[in-house]
């Protein structure tokens, strides 16, 4: 994991023939780490742990593909080893020979790469890595339109059109995704090696980030919102954070708040915008999701846990909160929590 005093540089490459929506997408899932759950959730202001960067041969501004105007920060000379190096998808049609004009990209993708940097393709990206002659020997994948195109232009390379992330390489320092959206994976997998698994579900949950159709319920952080600013509400807050399992957590903040149990009810729905109980009961599913997320505990003992004695209960209230029984969120999360951990080293 990095040093979070010192944010890791990632260059992506910018062409006329890049996509600007997975370059931007890719910088602003990048500044959102930390950021934006710090921020929803009402903690002090973090920043982000890595420093995108745009780049291009001279850094001037350019013309992507659908007209999108870019200026670059930087030139290949001026970025000559970054921690990783990212090709996004490129609009150059299968089979084409885009000749030398991406003479110069190579040569800084085989310079980043020699310095220790990662690097990482996108989608049709992959044939600028290619090109390279790192990937020979290798496992590698692409958008399902080019894979059998590179098989024959570049037989030594093992393409697999049906992965969505291919990890390979020496010290694991070459990542790819394929088709579509797979770039969510990718972005995930840079974030969790240099930020830590946590930090890329966070990420992926922001900005509800899967291969598969899911209510957006799913992603989202019961906990969401700031401390309230009544002090004696924001201390009961705390209190819940650590003892959310608390048989009678209701009971045991009024005691902390030496009010009436109907002026601190009150106090606490003007603070939080919702009553006690409610509060408590997104607390103990929070942490139930993150449980289901990064465990295999039965629901039965997860239910326990979080302070449900009654686990019908417990999986009505989650499936009416979040949109997904415990299974089913276990199984669509859990997945995407072992793919992002896998990527860590």
């Amino acid at each position: 994991m990095a040093d979070p005093s010192v944010p890791v540089t990632v260059a992506l490459l910018a062409a006329e023939e890049s996509s600007a929506a997975t370059i931007f997408g890719f910088y602003d899932a990048l500044m959102s780490a930390r950021r934006d759950w710090a921020m929803l959730h009402g903690g002090a202001a973090q920043d982000s742990p890595f420093r995108p960067v745009v780049v291009s041969e001279d850094g001037q501004p350019l013309t992507t593909g659908n007209g999108v105007r870019i200026t670059p920060d930087a030139c290949f000379a001026e970025v000559p080893a970054p921690q990783v190096a990212v090709v996004a998808d490129l609009g150059i049609p299968p089979g084409a020979d885009p000749g030398p004009r991406f003479d110069a990209a190579v040569r800084w993708l085989c310079g980043c790469h020699a310095a220790g940097g990662m690097l990482a393709s996108a989608c049709s990206g992959a044939l600028l890595l290619a090109r390279t002659g790192l990937l020979d020997g290798l496992q590698a994948t692409t958008h399902w339109a080019y894979c059998e195109h590179l098989r024959r232009a570049y037989p030594r390379i093992g393409w697999q059109a049906d992965r969505g992330l291919v990890v390979a390489g020496e010290g694991q320092r070459i990542l790819m995704a394929g088709s579509g959206v797979s770039w969510h994976l990718l972005v995930l997998a840079l974030i969790a090696r240099f930020a830590g698994a946590e930090e890329a579900m966070r990420v992926a949950r922001i900005n509800l980030m899967d291969l598969n159709d899911a209510t957006p319920q799913a992603y989202a952080s019961l906990t969401h919102g700031s401390r309230a600013a009544d002090p004696v509400i924001a201390s009961c807050q705390q209190w819940v954070a650590m003892h959310y399992a608390h048989p009678s957590p209701v009971a045991q903040m009024v005691a902390l708040s030496q009010m009436a149990e109907r002026t601190f009810k009150r106090r606490f729905s003007a603070a939080t915008g919702m009553a006690p109980l409610e509060y408590i009961h997104h607390v103990r599913l929070e942490e139930a999701k993150q449980m289901l997320e990064c465990g295999e505990v039965a629901v039965e003992s997860v239910a326990f846990d979080v302070g449900y004695s009654d686990t019908s209960f417990f999986s009505r209230l989650f499936r009416r909160k979040v949109g997904l029984t415990p299974a089913q969120y276990r199984q669509r999360f859990g997945r995407l929590s072992r793919e992002v951990q896998g990527r860590v080293h």
